[in-house]
């Protein structure tokens, strides 16, 4: 396992449902953002992070988030690299550190011309390791 980026996002109005709770939606949003700065601080500036598109995401909520908390810390970390797949562990916590959501998504080299997935490129894996 890697050491997780981490990335601080302010609660906005707009994120909360009838409930006045960040809707389970932007917990996701939240995910994406950091998984998609991760990839392409990872993968760095030489190779290109559009190539990865997201197949799977298994999410566990472990407690609300509301405007008191002000603002939420998403990190994503490495879990596994497969063949063409890359899987990351990713969480989002408040600034108090208590969790409120993890999840497990798995991203996919993506051959846009085929309209497939592909194998990591040795540069790719190189990246990753």
């Amino acid at each position: 396992m890697t050491t997780p980026l981490e990335l601080r996002m302010e609660i906005r109005w707009a994120d909360l449902d009838s409930s006045r709770h960040v809707n389970n939606a932007v917990y996701l949003a939240y995910l994406e953002q950091v998984r998609t700065q991760w990839v392409m601080q990872t993968l760095g500036p030489e190779l290109d992070p559009y190539e990865f598109v997201l197949v799977r995401v298994a999410i566990d909520y472990r407690r609300e988030l509301t405007l008191d908390d002000r603002a939420v810390i998403a990190s994503c970390r490495l879990e596994r690299v497969g063949t063409s797949s890359v899987t990351t562990h990713e969480e989002v916590r408040n600034e108090a550190g208590d969790l409120a959501a993890e999840a497990e998504c798995v991203i996919v080299a993506w051959n846009q011309a085929e309209g497939r997935s592909r194998p990591l490129s040795d540069a790719e894996r190189t990246a990753l390791s």
